[in-house]
C-alpha cells in the first residue's frame, strides 16, 4: 500500500493549525521568530518593553513606528512598532562567535497588532541568529535567549509585578 505523502503532510499540517487555534496565549515561532501574546495595546506594550530594557542597561538605538510612517503616504497599517536595542557586552561575544552575527546586532523587538486585535511582542530568537551564522554552539546564546525571554516576561506581567 502506497501512502501519498503530501496528503500525510496536508493533514498533520491542518492537525498542527487545529492545536495552535486552541492555545489562546501561547508563544509563536516561525523562521526563528518568537511571539508573544501581551494582554496590554501596542503602544503600551512598546512603551513597557522599552522601559525595562532600558533599566536593565540597554542601549536604545531607535524606535520606529512603522504605522505612523505608513499613514505618511497615504496607507493605513494597523499598529506595527520595532524598537532596536543592546548591550556590547552582550553583542560582542556574540560577534567573537561570528562576526557576521553584526548584520542582526543590534537587537530588535518587534510590537504588533494582528487582524483579530491581539496584540504580540517578538523578537528573533538567539539561537537561530547563531545557526544562520554558524555559531550554534556560541556560548553567548544561552545569556542572550534569557536575557531577552526574561525581558519579554516583564513586559506582559501585570502592572507593577516587575
Amino acid at each position: 500500500m502506497s501512502v501519498n505523502r503530501g496528503t500525510d503532510r496536508g493533514w498533520r499540517h491542518l492537525a498542527a493549525l487545529t492545536a495552535l487555534a486552541f492555545c489562546v496565549d501561547c508563544a509563536i515561532a516561525a523562521d526563528g521568530l518568537t511571539a508573544v501574546r501581551s494582554p496590554y495595546g501596542a503602544p503600551e506594550t512598546m512603551d513597557r518593553f522599552e522601559k525595562i530594557a532600558r533599566d536593565s542597561g540597554m542601549n536604545i538605538f531607535a524606535r520606529i513606528d512603522h504605522a505612523a510612517g505608513a499613514a505618511k503616504v497615504g496607507l493605513s497599517l494597523r499598529p506595527t512598532q520595532v524598537l532596536v536595542f543592546g548591550n556590547p557586552k552582550g553583542g560582542t561575544p556574540f560577534m567573537e562567535c561570528s562576526q557576521t552575527v553584526g548584520i542582526d546586532l543590534p537587537l530588535k523587538v518587534l510590537v504588533w497588532e494582528d487582524a483579530t486585535g491581539h496584540v504580540w511582542i517578538g523578537y528573533n530568537d538567539p539561537a537561530w541568529i547563531g545557526h544562520r551564522h554558524g555559531a550554534d554552539n556560541c556560548p553567548a546564546i544561552g545569556a542572550i535567549s534569557k536575557a531577552l525571554a526574561n525581558l519579554v516576561d516583564k513586559t506582559i506581567a501585570p502592572a507593577g509585578a516587575y
